[in-house]
């Protein structure tokens, strides 16, 4: 590896001419750079870090008085200033572009305020998440097609939420375990975006399920939860499959796949989430537009359990998709701190809460959850009185104890 003892043994023979003037070899912490005649400018390809492009050019200024260039900042004039700008991804330049412009301290305090934003987030919808699960599971009242659905948009919520929190947590410690140990941090992230396609496809799955329910006529909702269990969770692994073999083959993996999202290979999971959010939308326009009709015509339980069904997805729709809009803005439309921090801090909230969102709307304010758990309660209650007090003779009617009057 190279450093500024062997960039000096590197050169210190160098055979400089006597009528021309050169900028002496200097090492930069990054690159060793040669001795340059006067006048002139030296390229080399840019050196294997995150975030950056190998097969793209750094380049130094050597003055016509033999200095290099320090580019006005004070502190390099000694050893001169090395333009790595175009060795870095075109995302990453952008984003290094706008923090220069607002202050690399203000874009720190932004970032980590957002950061501790979405800790807070993923932490509450680990919480949530977890006790919908478990209520879900404990109550056979609510074992149906509608909570299988939403059991398992809840795991695939619960899988990214819980690798996200396990990577950020990796990253604030000062030995990153993750990132250090080979193809673990790569399988981290690869176990990140499959979790975050099939829960889009979760969704999208919860939105088929309502559109078959109100616009078929005869719907054989049993028959259909196989292929709606290979959907939520075998289209998502053969997505990532091809994103990961792109990855493997396409990209120069200097550690960690850094950025990843900043390359145009992405979209290969990003492109397939957007239309999911755009074909949901389609399909909650047209199950409003037959619910109008049917709630005029009819009023019953059925209709009524749709109803609240399709309140939920009108919130939780567009909330997925303002999410996935934000993800993908450009940086560059970002010219001033304050919209830098609101998009921030917005995009950032909406996704880490995703999991408290899904778990509210499809559980804590779902009524026949409610009307269970007060039921339980009330047995569980009643079960205490009764124990409490002295009896000679008591019969258990329905799971609750009944005390019979003397004769």
């Amino acid at each position: 590896m190279m450093n500024g003892t062997l960039c000096d043994e590197l050169y210190k023979n160098f055979n400089y001419s006597i009528n021309e003037d050169y900028c002496r070899h200097t090492f930069d912490n990054e690159l060793c750079w040669p001795p340059t005649k006067a006048g002139t400018n030296i390229t080399q390809l840019c050196p294997r870090k995150k975030g950056t492009d190998v097969t793209k050019l750094a380049y130094r200024i050597c003055t016509d008085d033999g200095q290099w260039d320090y580019n006005n900042k004070s502190d390099m004039k000694e050893k001169g200033y090395t333009y790595y700008d175009d060795c870095f991804l075109p995302r990453l330049r952008d984003l290094i572009n706008m923090c220069k412009a607002m202050e690399f301290e203000t874009c720190l305090k932004i970032s980590t305020r957002t950061r501790q934003i979405e800790m807070v987030g993923l932490s509450l919808s680990l919480i949530s998440l977890v006790i919908s699960l478990s209520i879900f599971c404990r109550y056979r009242i609510l074992k149906n097609n509608r909570t299988k659905i939403h059991k398992n948009l809840f795991i695939a919520t619960l899988l990214q939420v819980v690798v996200r929190l396990v990577i950020y947590i990796d990253q604030s410690l000062e030995q990153r375990i993750i990132e250090n140990v080979p193809y673990l941090c790569e399988a981290c992230y690869v176990l990140l975006e499959y979790a975050k396609t099939t829960m889009f496809m979760w969704i999208f799955i919860e939105g088929l399920y309502l559109h078959n329910i109100i616009t078929v006529t005869v719907f054989q909702e049993y028959s259909y939860m196989k292929l709606y269990f290979w959907m939520g969770w075998a289209i998502p692994l053969l997505m990532t499959a091809v994103w990961v073999f792109t990855m493997v083959f396409a990209v120069d993996n200097i550690g960690c796949w850094y950025l990843y999202y900043f390359l145009p290979y992405y979209w290969i999971l990003e492109g397939p989430r957007t239309a999911v959010i755009l074909v949901n939308m389609l399909f909650l326009l047209n199950i409003i537009r037959v619910l109008i009709v049917k709630l005029r015509q009819s009023h019953t339980s059925e209709i009524q359990q749709v109803r609240k069904a399709v309140k939920a997805a009108i919130f939780l729709l567009p909330l997925m998709g303002i999410a996935n809009i934000l993800f993908v803005v450009d940086f560059r439309l970002f010219k001033s701190a304050w919209k830098f921090a609101l998009w921030s801090y917005t995009t950032f909230f909406v996704t880490s809460f995703q999991g408290f969102f899904i778990a509210v709307l499809y559980c804590f304010v779902n009524g026949e959850v409610r009307i269970a758990v007060r039921n339980s309660i009330t047995v569980y209650m009643s079960l205490r009185n009764h124990n409490g007090i002295p009896r000679r003779n008591s019969a258990f009617v329905s799971g609750v104890t009944a005390m019979e009057p003397e004769q």
